[in-house]
Formats: structure tokens, sequence, C-alpha cells
């Protein structure tokens, strides 16, 4: 018989959810996870990992039609789109079964099935795993972490059907290659799988409602993007909104609305990339007392609910729906229970962000116009990777990286960045933003040459009026 009864019981194993599992036995808590699905949830087995496969896959084969600008030959390149579909779900599998190494020998518990709040008993929660519509467990702890997810939002009539219309997971497996593609949104998801599917060759078109893609970024680096990617041949329509889906046997007219006029776009397949919505359904919240805003959970900084002894985390307690923020907000969480000194809650400016299309974008902290609508007075630097010398011989010359400091103190307020390798590059300024670094310290920091977060230093010196190579 399974032991029942626990310290901590974690509802979801996601990024969020195993990481905090493992960091509450570190701390000598008897846990227990409960997964209805994958362990690794969405990120490790259809979202962040997954994706990078594909992404990695299409520029292996961007290189390789390119060769010649390298000094090399590579005739008939081409592309096996079922094997590359296969190697990202192996690297997901991989992964999976690695999570579960962690947890087995961490001996944390997992139950498979579905968690649910089931009130209380005597001092503790109750929860309840369902399977095949059975009740297989019940359990109790002193606490319980709520780290449900999210799923992907669907707008009236423009649902996902899987054939015509996708959601993300339907493009993770795609069985043949479309030969054109019209993706709505233009954040991080819909503008990695524009990247994916334009590189291979297809004819892709982005609508984003906002005013420019990327619209989460800073103003500067949206435009760089969007130009970049009309190089690349994608179309991007912004200010855009879809307003009909037409379905044929085997292709979707998309009726899109842009500045008063409507045109119609004829697509083999359609993706939605619309943001997602909490997975609060069904895991007991209705007789508790905690509040759910526009499907995510409320939370304090320590990530408590309304209800005692009840938390949530990670995508289901709002954004930024991130997979590192989940982990740190488990681990900030778990800490808090087990009474560790010295917690501190999640500054979520902090929170690097990362799009991994081509050419990659990276940022944390403020953008130019937040830091001066908060009432900075700014100073600015900027840096081309054409001022590089790694980027010139990676034959990446493209891109930017921009720093923004509060003029009076030198505190770092923000960094962006686009470019290759921009999404490894950006922890260096994450590292600067956790240790309230002043331009001081960035000016002093030696970087080694020749790399390409030698741009990193040279925009904190062109804000100043410093930069070297410009």
């Amino acid at each position: 018989m399974s032991d029942t009864s626990f310290d901590v019981i974690i509802v979801g194993a996601g990024p969020g959810g195993y990481v905090t599992a493992i960091r509450a036995a570190q701390l000598g808590l008897k846990t227990a996870v409960v997964e209805a699905q994958h362990l690794g949830g969405i990120c490790l087995n259809w979202g962040c990992i997954p994706t990078k496969a594909l992404l990695r896959s299409a520029e292996i084969y961007h290189y390789m039609k390119n060769a010649s600008a390298y000094g090399l030959k590579a005739d008939g390149v081409s592309f096996d789109l079922k094997a590359v579909v296969d190697r990202s779900r192996k690297v997901s599998a991989q992964l999976n079964k690695g999570v579960g190494m962690l947890l087995k020998k961490n001996k944390v518990q997992v139950f498979d099935g579905w968690g649910k709040l089931a009130g209380g008993a005597k001092g503790a929660r109750k929860v309840t795993v369902e399977k095949d519509g059975k009740v297989t467990d019940t359990l109790t702890a002193k606490n319980v972490i709520l780290a449900t997810g999210a799923r992907a939002r669907e707008l009236p009539g423009l649902e996902a059907d899987g054939k015509l219309v996708w959601t993300y997971k339907n493009a993770l497996v795609p069985e043949s290659m479309p030969k054109s593609l019209l993706v709505i949104g233009s954040g991080a998801i819909g503008i990695e799988f524009a990247s994916f599917f334009n590189t291979l060759g297809a004819d892709v078109t982005v609508v984003e409602v906002m005013d420019r893609v990327l619209p989460v970024e800073d103003e500067e680096i949206s435009a760089f993007a969007k130009k970049s990617f009309e190089k690349q041949g994608m179309s991007v329509l912004t200010g855009a909104t879809v307003k009909q889906l037409k379905k044929s046997a085997n292709n979707v007219t998309v009726v899109v609305e842009q500045g008063g006029k409507t045109q119609e776009i004829t697509v083999d397949r359609v993706i939605s990339a619309v943001g997602i919505v909490g997975n609060v359904e069904n895991i007991g919240l209705e007789d508790t007392k905690v509040k759910v805003d526009r499907t995510h959970v409320e939370v304090n900084e320590w990530c408590e609910t309304g209800e005692a002894g009840v938390y949530a985390i990670g995508d289901l307690a709002g954004p930024p729906w991130l997979a590192h923020k989940a982990e740190h907000e488990g681990v900030i969480c778990i800490e808090k229970i087990a009474g560790v000194k010295d917690v501190h809650p999640l500054n979520t400016r902090n929170i690097p962000g990362c799009t991994y299309c081509h050419p990659q974008v990276a940022s944390v902290g403020l953008t130019e116009k937040a830091a001066k609508d908060a009432g900075y007075k700014v100073k600015v630097g900027r840096f081309p990777f054409i001022g590089n010398g790694k980027a010139i011989a990676l034959g990446e010359p493209e891109g930017l990286v921009k720093t923004v400091f509060d003029e009076k103190t030198g505190e770092l307020l923000g960094a962006h960045m686009i470019g290759a390798e921009v999404t490894e590059l950006i922890q260096g300024y994450g590292v600067a933003r956790t240790l309230e670094t002043t331009e001081a310290e960035l000016m002093h920091t030696v970087f080694p040459h020749p790399t390409l977060s030698e741009m990193m230093h040279e925009s904190v010196l062109d804000a100043f009026g410093r930069a070297i190579h410009i």
C-alpha cells in the first residue's frame, strides 16, 4: 500500500511542480506529486523543449543552405519532416524519463492521476487522485501546492480542429509540410513557429492585433525583429484582427481586418497562438477561499492563496508565463513553508524572457518606454552586431544590444537584445539586475575577446558616451 499522508502534496509535475517537489524533499519534507499526463508538464513534453529541438533542426538547415557563405559546399540540401519531428519527440521523451529518475532519486512519491482538492482532514488538506473516472487514492497533507499549469486560449469562431487550424501541439507534430501558413498572434509561441516553418520554406503570414510584433519587448527591438522577419520572406500584419476562418477541404481562407479594410488570405494551415488560460477547472476550488481572476489563481508574494494551506505557482498563478518563473516561484513557496531563513519574494522584473526565433530575442527588466513611464530619467546605450568581431566571424552581423540605465543612480533598469545567441547572453544582465549592479561595475568588468558578450560591455559604455568600437 502507498503512503497517503504527507507534509506537502504538489498537484502537477510540470517544471514548477517537479522542481518544487525535489526542493521539498531536500528540505526533509515528505513529498508527493500528482500528475495526470506527463512528468515535465507542457514545457518539457509539448512546449519549450520540443520547439527548441525543431528550431535547432531549422537552424542547421538554414546554415546548410547558406554553406557557400562560409566557403563550404552542400549540394542537394533537403529535409525529412518526419525525422525532424521524431528527433524532437525523442528529446522530450529522454527528458521525461530524466524527471522521473530525479523524483525517484529524491524519494518523491508520484501518483498517476488527476489531483483534486477535497476539503480538510483534521487540520490537513485532502487531495483525491482520479484515474479513468475512479478515485484511486485519497491523500492528506499539511500543505498543497497547485501547479496545474495552463493551456492554449481559443477564440470564439477560431477554434482549432487539429487538421486545418492548429494549436501549438498540432504544430509540433505536423504530418506534412504546409506550403502556406498563417499564424494568429506574434508572442513568443507564434513567432517561434512562424520562424520554424518559414525557414523550412513555407509561405508564412503573421497577424498581430497589437501595433507591433513581440509586443512585450522593447519597441526598438520589435521594429528590428519585424524588418528581419520581412527580409526573410514573412508577411507581418500588425494592428490586424482575424475576423473569420472559412474552411474548405484542404485549406483555410482567413478574413483579416486591418486599418478599416478587409482582405482574405488563403493558406494551407492556420496556427492559433493567442495566449493561454489557467487550468483552474475540476481541481476542487469551488468550496474554498481560493480566488480566481481571469482563469488564474490569485496569490501573494509567497504564493499563498486565500485558502489556508493551499498555494499556487507557475502559469496557474499568472504571468509571466515562463517555465523558469514557475521553478523559482516553487522554490520560494516551499522554502517559505519549510521555514528557511532569508527567503526573498520573486521580483518579476528580474525574470529574463527569451524567444528562439531567427534572429533570437531576449530581454530582462524595463523597456525604455516603461522606464520613462515609471518616471525615470534614462540613459540608453546601443551596440550593433556589425561592430563585433565574433559576430562577423560567425556570419551573424545582424543584431542589436540595448541597455537602459537610471541617469541618477546608474542602476541597470533593463536590457534588450536581438541577434545570434542572445538567449544565452541575457543571463549576464539577469545577474547584474539581481546584484543591483550600476554602470560602474559593468564598465569595470572584463569581458573576454573575441566574444559576442563584448557587445554587452559596449552597450553599457555607449549609454555613458564611452563606446569604443562605434
